[in-house]
């Protein structure tokens, strides 16, 4: 099968991230077998969902393929055909996960099934993950298979969207929630009750004032679109109805930071404005709280630009440069907790993922081909 073909296979399975995956897997993994590939599953308790790690040809570190196989939802956007089947129109090649990041997975299981073929004398590896759109989750239980392997990748290629140029690096992120606890009342009588909502909003200003104080002055680099450290608050709940004061509020909100910045050091800067909005509502509503409790969190990536592994991909594409990314990636994952020299490079742009009638172009897909296989060319030759 060409890497169109495939393409077409892997769209077809509605793998939201909600959603499971296995079927998706189940398929990967007979494909691979057909050309003589034993590939792992590791699935999740439930058996729903699992990561898939294969290994072709050759004997030593090689080169691993880092791909994910979710994909966000379709609800509430204006698609033009079915985002779940593959259309084919003006050289783009549309739906749901086109972009991100089913293009690079089809061109690396066309990899997969050419290098069966050859005889390698380095291998090639495939990571194929889930639930990397909602934090880079699913990945982790493989990464610890591989902290228990004896050899490890000496490069990982980790293939979202950067319209086949090498990226470095990107941010790291810390998602987190803030719970505002008030004193419930009647409307009529607000003032003898203590506004949950209100204390969230003014945690809310804390969380801008800081975001201000470092764009006006914190830490920069300008290989990224935005060169700072980043907060944002992407979600407020509370209250019942117009008549009651509520006593609950949450915010759910995240820091995109440099590798230069302290996340930890934020979010206790963070803590100290909570503490000081009720500290003086204390006397009136003992239980006045905000409290503020890390959900999840991934490292940034920050591959040096002289690196052997940058070297050898910009050598695979013919780049002459590198950039930096702004949205983060399992590569941070596998660099700090694998050592695994780790770059970002696949076909099409983030500008089309997520959004209605998502796609790739084919001229990326075959940019994407041409350089895996030189990859395949390499590993044959002995990296």
């Amino acid at each position: 099968m060409n890497s169109t073909e495939i393409l077409e296979r892997l769209i077809g399975f509605p793998t939201v991230s909600s959603e499971p995956n296995i079927a998706l897997m189940h398929w990967v993994r007979d494909l691979l077998a057909g050309a003589g590939v034993e590939a792992r599953l590791i699935p999740e308790p439930s058996g729903k969902k699992a990561n898939l790690y294969a290994t072709i040809g050759g004997e030593g570190a090689g080169v691993m393929l880092s791909g994910h196989t979710d994909v966000v939802p379709v609800e509430g956007q204006a698609w033009s055909r079915d985002p779940f089947r593959l259309a084919a129109e003006g050289g783009r090649l549309y739906g749901r996960g086109a972009a991100d990041m089913k293009g690079f997975v089809a061109c690396a299981l066309a990899a997969a099934l050419k290098a069966a073929r050859r005889e390698l004398k380095a291998p090639l590896h495939l990571a194929l993950s889930y639930d990397e759109e909602v934090g880079c989750l699913g990945v982790r239980s493989l990464i610890e298979m591989l902290e228990a392997a004896p050899v490890r990748p000496a490069f990982c290629i980790v293939g979202e969207p950067t319209a086949m140029q090498v990226a470095t690096g990107h941010k790291g992120k810390v998602a987190l929630r803030a719970t505002c606890t008030g004193r419930e009342g009647h409307s009529a009588l607000a003032p003898l009750a203590l506004n949950a909502l209100h204390l969230g909003a003014d945690f809310l200003n804390a969380v801008r004032d800081l975001q201000a104080e470092i764009a006006a002055g914190g830490r920069r680099d300008g290989d990224y679109d935005v060169a700072y450290t980043t907060l944002h608050v992407g979600k407020m709940q509370g209250g019942v109805q117009v008549n009651i004061v509520p006593n609950h509020c949450v915010l759910d909100f995240e820091i995109r930071s440099l590798a230069e910045d302290d996340p930890a050091a934020l979010i206790a800067r963070l803590e100290a404005a909570a503490a000081a909005i009720v500290a003086p509502l204390r006397d009136s509503f003992p239980e006045a709280a905000i409290r503020v409790e890390r959900l999840w969190d991934y490292p940034g990536l920050g591959t040096p630009s002289d690196a052997k592994v940058v070297n050898f991909v910009k050598g695979l594409t013919g780049a002459n440069g590198t950039i930096k990314v702004a949205f983060g990636t399992e590569g941070g994952l596998f660099s700090s907790r694998l050592g695994i020299p780790t770059v970002i490079c696949g076909p099409g742009s983030m500008a089309q993922g997520h959004k209605p009638d998502e796609y790739v172009s084919e001229e990326q897909m075959a940019r994407c081909e041409a350089m895996l296989d030189r990859l395949v060319e390499w590993l044959a030759a002995g990296l």
